[in-house]
């Protein structure tokens, strides 16, 4: 079915699929310890966390199992939907959509997503200039990801172009 054909639905009745919780989960990684994935961004544990579900901010030194990072993963992801949901009253997405957005809220947070140019490119109805503005987040504590064979933050700018890609599709 091409995506003409496909229906966009209201974003409060969607949830992110399971394909695309996978997909998250496998482009955060794991780590049973906190880390700070790139320079300049706050510690991380599990599955890109970087709070647990009670707010408090992840440290370095706390370390956390797989069944209990997925837990936090999952417990993070509902509560996320929900704030995401709100951000875009009125507005219809494919499922894609949907996911790659979330997926984007997840690494930028909700604050980020709450300010940007791909909000207001949706709640206008401008859904390919959102998927381009995607592309605009390419940047970690300052630095240009995108800049070609960095080592510092290349999988920040290849995960947008993914992204990118994905949500074009799906246009």
């Amino acid at each position: 079915m091409s995506a003409q054909q496909r229906q966009r639905i209201a974003v409060g009745l969607l949830s992110i699929s399971a394909a695309g919780f996978a997909t998250w989960q496998a482009s955060e990684g794991f780590t049973d310890t906190a880390v700070i994935p790139t320079k300049g961004d706050v510690p991380t544990i599990g599955h890109g966390s970087t709070r647990y579900e009670d707010g408090r901010p992840v440290k370095m030194g706390d370390s956390i199992t797989p069944a209990r990072a997925e837990l936090l993963a999952r417990n993070l992801n509902t509560q996320a939907e929900k704030q995401f949901a709100a951000s875009l009253p009125g507005v219809k997405l494919h499922q894609v959509e949907f996911n790659l957005y979330m997926d984007f809220t997840g690494q930028y947070g909700i604050g980020n997503w709450r300010l940007s140019s791909m909000r207001r490119n949706l709640l206008a109805g401008n859904y390919g200039q959102a998927c381009t503005d995607l592309l605009k987040y390419r940047y970690a504590a300052g630095f240009d990801c995108s800049t070609p064979g960095n080592k510092r933050c290349w999988g920040v700018w290849t995960r947008q172009l993914e992204r990118n890609a994905k949500c074009r599709a799906a246009q």
